[in-house]
């Protein structure tokens, strides 16, 4: 059986792909992740990088790779560089509503480039600032885009959600299916 070769190492996004009975295997590839363009142009771009630095490691196969970015009043938030920087991109998210931004990109084995993006709404309640101490504090919000885990104890502040959950999460898996498919992907042929 044909396997995805996942261009991240993220927990979470193997765990959709995993749930959602993809095979796959896991083959990553350093890339610049600086980008200057507007956030939902800027994770196809990247996710483009990350899927193009793999399939120059391993041809002739399916490449996936995707990139999340936070987007609050016009504002990129990536992941924290710590917890202070964590424990400020929560006070903004605070009570507002942000736009999260997932590119993924795939590869097929004859290097043809198949991109797209899905942006969705999230809207957090006030977050008591002891809460976002303790957040911080547990470090589930280090390594995420916007320092937070919708899968996590976040979801105790989102009051309302717009859009793919698993998107949010890191892998619009609706968008994966349909790339796989316009890439020529046996798994849904």
């Amino acid at each position: 059986m044909e396997t995805v070769i996942l261009a991240s190492a993220s927990p979470r996004r193997s765990e959709l792909l995993s749930l959602a009975g993809i095979p796959f295997e896991i083959c990553t590839a350093r890339v610049d992740e600086q980008c200057a363009e507007p956030a939902a142009s800027a994770v196809r771009i990247l996710s483009a990088r990350k899927a193009l630095a793999v399939s120059g490691k391993i041809a002739g196969r399916y490449i996936l790779a995707a990139d999340t970015l936070v987007e609050l009043d016009g504002v990129t938030l990536g992941k924290p560089a710590g917890p202070e920087e964590a424990s400020a991109m929560l006070r903004r998210l605070s009570g507002n509503t942000h736009r999260v931004h997932t590119g993924v990109t795939v590869v097929n084995p004859a290097g043809v480039i198949y991109t797209d993006g899905d942006t969705s709404s999230v809207t957090f309640d006030v977050i008591p600032e002891p809460e976002i101490e303790a957040y911080v504090a547990s470090g589930e919000p280090l390594d995420k885009a916007g320092a937070y885990a919708i899968q996590g104890r976040a979801s105790l502040w989102i009051s309302h959600m717009e859009g793919s959950y698993s998107s949010v999460i890191g892998l619009p898996l609706y968008l994966v299916r349909s790339l796989l498919i316009r890439a020529g992907f046996p798994g849904f042929c």
